[in-house]
């Protein structure tokens, strides 16, 4: 089961990704601009930017990894059960978040140095 912890790991793999806090929680960061953060409310999660046609998708597959609350309705990001999910899905979430937040200039260094 993946942890907070194995975010920021998977999150570090990205350049300019920053550790920090959001709405007093744990929180990330790309030049500044926010992408994931840990939950502390009482659904708790993984809050994960994400585009919004794949939230759609992700909710209306019913996985019990996802979900979503009236809060974020409207909103670009998609709800994560850690305890729900594997490391390779995540992976992918975490990467997409990061490309969607990423500027321009630091998402083409990374895409030209992955080749």
């Amino acid at each position: 089961m993946p942890t907070w912890d194995d975010v920021v790991a998977i999150a570090r793999r990205f350049p300019e990704v920053e550790e920090t806090t959001s709405w007093q929680t744990p929180s990330l960061k790309v030049k500044g601009k926010f992408f994931a953060r840990l939950r502390t409310e009482a659904e708790g999660g993984l809050a994960i930017v994400c585009d919004p046609g794949e939230k759609a998708a992700l909710l209306a597959s019913k996985d019990p990894a996802f979900f979503t609350t009236a809060h974020y309705d409207g909103y670009p990001m998609v709800l994560v059960h850690l305890d729900r999910i594997d490391e390779v899905r995540l992976a992918e979430l975490v990467e997409d978040a990061w490309l969607i937040k990423a500027p321009v200039r630091v998402r083409k260094a990374y895409e030209a140095s992955e080749g």
